[in-house]
Formats: structure tokens, sequence, C-alpha cells
């Protein structure tokens, strides 16, 4: 026996309606090339997607076709993220950040019938554009003032196309399993992966973020989103904020400017900033050197990379801000676990307390979670055993677009194999020791490339730090520490290895350290660990 309940579709547009009408004053503002401080309002957000809807539908596209965005964390941007989804395509969001031969196999893959790009990226399209025929048209992120001169085919101003659009638009009525937005993974091993999401799982993940153990988003907040908009639905930001009525507050191409940052906190009453750790590496050592505090933020989310226990402490006792670190991945929409302070754990100490939020934190509902051993057996939460972690849920990938039925990641039980290798503990928080492809095996034990490189980032000088394994004749391979030390900061590689003592058992203390002036990060600041390989390809190790 069914119950008794209306059938109404969990879609996008949905969203977008609930936010217009009850929250419609709320305000969204933006740093943009042609706007250095651009303010509307959700009302206004979502009549300009509808007149971007109109547009799309003249454009001739069908129901599921791709149209591609190649731009920062703008009002702009934002309008496509609904005028498209909701107008029944597929919003695939680029990394501009990419070389071209992956923007160019990711634009042919995913069929992209039109562009949108921000205007600095322009150039970076025409130097691909004879490579990626299938593409119909290309639509410039600005207003006719800023409009350049450019070879493109099909060229078209942005403000220019949706002006001529009414704001009249009733949303389509579509299936909730249809494909709303397209992410493609980083492709550091073969070529990227595409993860098709859908209006369903997007809206339930929006459901999810916003809950009080998650990112505890509320209309009484003010969000600043440095997480871009190109990677993985800026972990749902988007939609979660107009679930509830948050105030908006866009870094435009500022995300990595810690100045910058500090000043919209302020001056815009931000109390929730989310982004990767290199970020707010950026915004801290800015805030050290100038002397300003962070008194306005409440909260940060944290992810992308293991957050190192410094920077919570940094954040925590030189300004009063709580950093809840999250994980998940492309695949998974991108939340998976979140790390806040459980019942019954208050009378924790302060010491004890951080312990825990290194972690990555405890699964939320919708993501079941299980680590599994060599040969798939499911293993204790007693924070000892590791093994494997695999998840399933609403919000998790079931295949990739075109390689649908291929095995891929999937275990032949239904679960995602996430590549990373994991404890979880008797009161459920997980804790990441290491991706499996960058665990470090010496002497036939497992040595965690995490663990060594959170201990290094506790010690003042350093800045930064990334742990490889290379060869070593007796132990097949043994930890290289890599560093980049804190501006002004002087410390030497023995120093450096004498800090281990007492803090990580002495057979997986690094052999050696090296000091480099940057570390390569992605566009989503995770440390490009096979960029470092290639450059330690042939390094000898001392005696």
């Amino acid at each position: 026996m069914h119950g008794l309940m209306m059938n109404a579709p969990l879609l996008i547009s949905s969203i977008a309606e609930h936010g217009a009408k009850f929250h419609g004053s709320r305000e969204i503002v933006s740093v943009t090339a042609d706007n250095p401080r651009h303010r509307y309002t959700y009302r206004e957000c979502v009549e300009r997607a509808k007149q971007l809807a109109n547009a799309l539908d003249n454009f001739g596209l069908k129901r599921g076709d791709r149209v591609a965005t190649i731009a920062w964390n703008d009002y702009r941007h934002l309008e496509a993220y609904y005028g498209v989804s909701g107008a029944g395509y597929v919003c695939h969001t680029i990394n501009p950040r990419l070389s071209p031969e992956q923007l160019i196999f990711i634009i042919n893959h995913a069929e992209d019938r039109w562009i949108f790009t921000d205007l600095m990226f322009v150039p970076l399209i025409e130097a691909i554009a004879d490579k990626i025929p299938g593409v119909e048209g290309f639509v410039v992120m600005t207003d006719e003032a800023h409009m350049p001169e450019s070879s493109l085919k099909n060229l078209k101003c942005y403000e220019t196309l949706i002006g001529a659009e009414s704001t009249d638009y009733v949303w389509p009525e579509l299936d909730e399993r249809s494909a709303s937005a397209l992410c493609y993974t980083s492709g550091t091993t073969g070529e990227p992966k595409g993860v098709l999401y859908d209006h369903r799982s997007t809206v339930l993940h929006a459901y999810v973020a916003v809950a009080p153990d998650v990112m505890d988003l509320s209309s009484r907040d003010c969000v600043l989103p440095v997480v871009p908009l190109f990677h993985v639905n800026a972990w749902g930001i988007p939609y979660s904020t107009f679930m509830v009525g948050a105030k908006i507050v866009f870094p435009g191409s500022k995300m990595g400017d810690g100045e910058t940052l500090c000043e919209l906190m302020d001056s815009e009453d931000v109390s929730l900033a989310l982004g990767v750790p290199t970020v707010w590496l950026a915004l801290l050592q800015y805030t050290e050197q100038s002397g300003k505090r962070l008194d306005k933020l409440e909260r940060t989310l944290v992810g992308g990379a293991a957050v190192p226990r410094s920077m919570i402490e940094a954040f925590r006792d030189k300004h009063g801000v709580e950093l809840r670190q999250g994980w998940g991945m492309t695949e998974m929409s991108p939340l998976g676990t979140c790390n806040s302070l459980k019942a019954g754990l208050e009378s924790l100490s302060p010491d004890e307390q951080l312990d825990l939020s290194v972690k990555a934190g405890r699964g939320i509902f919708g993501c079941e979670l299980r680590i599994v051993d060599e040969e798939g057996a499911e293993l204790p939460w007693d924070g000892e055993a590791y093994g494997a972690l695999q998840v399933r849920g609403p919000w998790i990938c079931s295949d990739y677009f075109k390689l649908e039925g291929s095995a891929g990641a999937h275990t032949d039980d239904g679960w995602f194999d996430t590549g990373d290798v994991a404890t979880i503990d008797p009161e459920g928080y997980m804790a990441i020791t290491d991706r499996t492809k960058d665990v470090i095996k010496s002497g036939g034990e497992w040595i965690s490339s995490i663990e060594l490189e959170n201990t290094a980032m506790e010690h003042p000088a350093v800045a930064e730090a990334a742990v490889i394994g290379v060869a070593h004749p007796k132990w097949t391979e043994r930890p290289l520490l890599i560093v980049v030390l804190a501006e002004g900061a002087e410390v030497t590689k023995e120093q450096l290895l004498s800090w281990y003592d007492g803090k990580v058992a002495t057979w997986c203390v690094p052999n050696a350290v090296e000091f480099v002036d940057e570390l390569p990060h992605s566009a989503t600041g995770k440390i490009k660990k096979i960029e470092l390989r290639k450059q330690f390809a042939d390094y000898q190790l001392p005696d």
C-alpha cells in the first residue's frame, strides 16, 4: 500500500522559485571584472535566470543538451546554474586551470553546444577553438562596454543576449532524475571522467548541507563560497543558500587573495566561508602580517585536502572561528562527512576536541560508509583497523558519463570505491590515512603520507608540506618530505626531521627533506603529487 502524498518532483527550479518568493530581497554581492562590487537580490537573480532560459530555448537546444561554463564565482555564473538546469539542459562547469589538452577532451567528450565564459578566459578558448568543432557559439559573460574583439565564431554578449528576453518563463516539469549538471574529475590518472548529477540528487544533497551538524546554514547567515563554482557545484552552496535565504558574497577571481577575502568578510558581515586549505593559508598569512582579525567570521568549512592541526588552532585561538573539516569527492556531489562535536563529547578537553577535529568527520545521512580489507571483508569501526573506504547513497554516482556499465570504481555489491584509505572510530568519526595511490609501502609496512604532512605543518617555520615515496634499495621506498617555508622563516633539514621525535613511529620518519619555493596545486587546491613524483623521480636518498 502506498502513502497518500503528492508526487511533486524534486527540481532545481523549485529551489529558485522558493528563494525568490520567500527571500526575494536577500542580497547577492559579487566581485567581477566589470564591477568591483555588484549587488542585487535573489528576486533579480531568478528573473535574469528566466531570461537566460528563454534565450537558451531560442538556441534550439534539446532537453539534456550540454551548455558549458568557464567562469569564476559571481552572479552571472549563478544565473547559469539556475537558467541552464532549470530549463532542462545540463550545466557543464569546466575548470579553467586544466591543461589545453584536457579542456579539449572534456568539451568534445561532453559534446557541449554552447560555452559561456568570463572575459579573461576568451584567449584561452581562442587557442583551442579549432579543436572543439562541436561548439556552436560562445557567450562572454559581460556587458557591451567590456566585450572583447575576438576570432571566436558566433560570439555573443551575455547582457545583450538576456536583455532581449522576457522575465516571463514557466519552468518545465521535468522528471526529477533528469540530468542537471556535469563535472569532470581532475584526470590525475587517465582521462578525466564525467560525473552527471540529476535534479533529485542535487536537491537531496542541498537539504542535507544546511543541517546543523553540516553547514548549519540559515537565513541569518552570510556565506562566502571560495570553493569554485566550476568544481562540483561549489559544494552545493548555490542551492543550499537559496533554500534558506542566506546572503551570498562571491569573490570573483580573487579567491586566492587573502587581503580581498579578509576585506569582504569584514565589510559584508560574512559568518560562513568555504574553501580548500591553501586558500585559508593565504588568508591566515595576511591576517598575521597585517594584524587584522576575522571578527565577523563564525565558522569555516574546509575540504579538498587534509586540514593541518595548526590551521584549526589558528582559526580557533587567534580569531575565535570554528573550523569544520569535511570530506567528499566529485563523484559524491561532494559531501560525505562533516566534523562537528557529537552530543556526549562536550566534556572532552580542548586538546582532546582538537584531536577529534583533525579527522574528516562523521558520515551524514544519505551517505553510507564502510572500510574493507584487500579481500573486500568489512572491517570494524575501532579506530585502529584501516582499509579501503567505500560509500553509497542517493547523491553518489552510479556510473561515469558515457562509461555506463563499465567496471569503474564500483564494487559488485553497489558500493563506490573512493580510492582513500581510512579508519573509523567507535563514535563514527572517519579519518583518511592516505590515498591508495599515495600510501608509502616501506619494508612491507604502510606509512601514511598525510600523517607526516600534518606533523610537518605543525612546525611554525613550515607553510606547506608534501610527502612522497622515493625508491630505496633495501626498503623498496621511503618517505621524502618536501617543504615550502613560511615567509621569513628559517629551519634546517635536521631540525625538521627531529621535529618528528615522539610524534610518529621512528620507522615512519622521512629519510630526507627538500625545500622548494612552491608546490604544484590543482585548481581545487590539492597538491599534485604526480608532478612531485616526476620532479623527484631520480632522487637519491642519503645513506
